[in-house]
């Protein structure tokens, strides 16, 4: 189930002058990381909305990514389940990789947890069924996860979970004579200990502690092995050293000590999840089709040789003078930032959200606000680079993951209305959000207060 354009005329769809792909029209950009940028899409010729994996052909090259990447699209495309986001087409031009993906409106199921604090057992169950039967699906299929977490399960606009980001699965094919895999991978507080161990590991069996890791943070509301030293987390994870709060039922306690065995021998299988009597309360087994699906497309995208008759081009029509105002946020880029295609949760105050990006709304005239900007990012440490209605923040400090980047843009949402989305595009999450917090104290002049009387500092957050 795609986002579509919630029944809305295509009159209200991406504005001409935007670089176009195939039957793509590209818009905002969504996320971005050292490999890729995410961009929002709609397909011209259905007017559904999709987003647009772009990768760089030659930074791949460079830091001999093609097997990893070449790994991601076979896995997607090999996945086709309700519970897993939808790999539509891959396309190529002389110096681009395109991965057409399924657009989901409904946010991270990270979002749910960090806003509610935990989840009733019955909505943390549902959840874990549609977790569970995503990843038998693709173990069956022969694909791993590796890194399971609730950043990486996405909810469409009907509320269903979809797995997301392949990025670390890997196929049957790199299991070793051994049978096991040998890639440490993954975020640290879900790995399995014997991924940490690198004595090589069952890969079904590792993503099974991450979905235990999971649903216990679904209905705990934090973390069940957390440390701020590395090897005093591993020791806990070694040891399955966690205790479950006192409002867990005892069959979900008793599924979660077996889940989380440290021992991946003894450990329960999915197979034996499925039949769990606490996981079975009101399951419901996924209905779709197997289509035979093939990965010559996969293979022809990343052959060097291509035809030039089998490349797309990416077009647009060229500015030759700095335009006068920023781009106007129409209907459907303005669902594409909210939540479940609510606009109210566009201007809704939600804090406490650790999140890769931030916005907020100004009635200042969009040079006002750049200047501002300029102004507040200098003395935080951060260099300042100008196009149109784009900035680049680059921090002149190395933080915990590099030098922290920020990219921000101006959006025209209503006549003397603008948005500032800001999105961190490298460095770590927490210090983006540090960074954000003193900004937006030196913004305060020109950051938008509703009539609620919200505070400036309460600024609008996905």
């Amino acid at each position: 189930m795609s986002a579509k354009g919630s029944g809305m005329s295509n009159s209200g769809g991406l504005s001409t002058g935007r670089t176009r792909v195939g039957r793509y029209e590209l818009g905002r950009t969504l996320g971005e990381g050292t490999f890729a940028k995410v961009k929002f899409a709609r397909n011209i010729e259905t007017g559904e909305n999709v987003a647009i994996k772009i990768l760089d052909k030659e930074k791949v090259l460079k830091h001999k990514m093609i097997g990893q990447i070449k790994r991601e699209i076979s896995t997607m495309k090999l996945i086709r389940h309700p519970n897993v986001i939808r790999l539509y087409e891959v396309m190529a031009s002389k110096t681009k990789i395109y991965i057409v993906l399924e657009f989901v409106t409904g946010g991270e199921l990270f979002d749910k947890i960090a806003s509610k604090g935990r989840l009733k057992e019955d909505e943390a169950r549902k959840y874990f069924q549609q977790l569970i039967n995503a990843v038998d699906y693709c173990h069956s299929r022969g694909v791993f996860h590796r890194d399971l977490k609730p950043e990486n399960l996405l909810l469409d606009a009907n509320g269903i979970l979809k797995v997301s980001d392949f990025g670390l699965s890997a196929l049957a094919q790199q299991v070793r004579e051994d049978g096991l895999l040998h890639t440490t991978c993954g975020t640290p507080n879900y790995v399995a200990p014997e991924v940490i161990n690198n004595k090589g590991y069952d890969g079904a069996k590792a993503d099974l502690w991450s979905c235990g890791v999971i649903l216990y943070v679904l209905m705990a509301g934090y973390l069940p092995f957390e440390d701020s030293n590395l090897m005093s987390l591993y020791k806990k994870i070694f040891k399955a050293s966690f205790t479950c709060p006192p409002w867990f039922s005892s069959s979900v306690k008793k599924l979660i000590h077996r889940i989380l065995d440290p021992n991946p021998s003894t450990r329960i299988t999915i197979a034996e999840v499925i039949e769990n009597e606490w996981f079975k309360k009101g399951y419901k087994a996924p209905v779709f089709e197997e289509p035979d699906i093939s990965l010559d497309d996969v293979d022809a995208v990343f052959d060097q040789s291509l035809h030039s008759g089998n490349l797309v081009v990416e077009r647009r029509e060229e500015q030759t003078v700095v335009p006068a105002s920023p781009v106007t946020m129409n209907a459907f880029e303005l669902i594409s930032t909210s939540q479940g295609l609510n606009l109210g949760t566009l201007f809704e105050k939600q804090m406490g959200l650790v999140k890769r990006e931030t916005r907020f709304t100004s009635k200042c005239s969009a040079p006002e606000i750049i200047t501002k900007i300029e102004e507040t990012a200098g003395p935080l440490g951060f260099g300042v680079r100008k196009n149109n209605y784009k900035m680049k923040l680059q921090g002149e400090k190395s933080g915990r993951k590099g030098q922290l980047a920020v990219a921000t843009e101006i959006f025209e949402v209503a006549p003397s209305l603008y948005m500032v989305e800001l999105r961190k595009s490298k460095g770590d999450t927490l210090e983006f959000h540090k960074f954000y917090k003193n900004l937006s104290t030196g913004l305060k002049d020109i950051i938008w207060k509703t009539g609620e009387d919200i505070k400036e500092e309460d600024v609008v957050n996905r």
